[in-house]
């Protein structure tokens, strides 16, 4: 294994259990890739966080062709998709912060800017927050309503689900999804109250 992939998989393992432990995700609901000599190197289906090794992720082609005996998250095509928006973006980090599945739930008026910049962090770190109307996780109605809103924003809350944010490198894609979290933590604080849907 070359020192490039190695680093990869230390630091997402180090993110992955810092997200856990601190709350930020629970059990195994959350996934995150990068991206490796043109593969996607994705958290296996079925592993948690709090748990995660450097041998729990599955490795697909960008055709989404298996390169490894690891079944990859069944959110997969939310990352690939990412990918294919931006070539910058080299990792993708998906949680259920409660905070974010919380602020998700409310109702909106916009698919722009959904979280309140309260504080110039988010901007700064993350960028536009753009809404990503609701599909059951790991369906073809969420994969295509992503696709659809990929134009709303940099990073994304996903209705009634959780956040979801790329950057440049693994540990970008980290502070994003904290200061993601972060954000969606204070408007619930500032913003008590307010309008929210149930999807059932």
């Amino acid at each position: 294994m070359d020192q490039a992939l190695q680093k990869k998989l230390k630091d997402a393992v180090w993110a992955a259990h810092s997200l856990f432990e601190r709350g930020k995700t629970s059990g195994s609901s959350a996934n995150m890739s990068f991206l490796h000599e043109g593969n996607i190197y994705i958290t296996a289906s079925g592993t948690c966080f709090g748990t995660l090794t450097v041998d729990d992720f599955a490795v697909v082609s960008m055709d989404g062709i298996p390169q490894n005996d690891k079944k990859a998250s069944k959110e997969l095509t939310l990352h690939k998709y990412y990918y294919e928006k931006d070539s910058s973006v080299q990792a993708v980090i998906h949680t259920h912060g409660p905070y974010a599945v919380l602020w998700s739930c409310r109702t909106f008026d916009q698919k722009e800017d959904v979280i309140p910049k309260y504080t110039p962090y988010l901007e700064m770190k993350v960028g536009k927050i753009g809404l990503v109307p609701y599909g059951k996780p790991g369906s073809e109605e969420l994969f295509q309503a992503f696709k659809d809103s990929l134009c709303n924003g940099d990073a994304y809350l996903l209705k009634n689900h959780g956040g979801i944010v790329g950057g440049k490198s693994v540990m970008d894609a980290f502070y994003g999804i904290e200061e993601l979290e972060e954000s969606a933590k204070i408007a619930c604080m500032i913003e008590k109250g307010g309008s929210y849907e149930k999807i059932y």
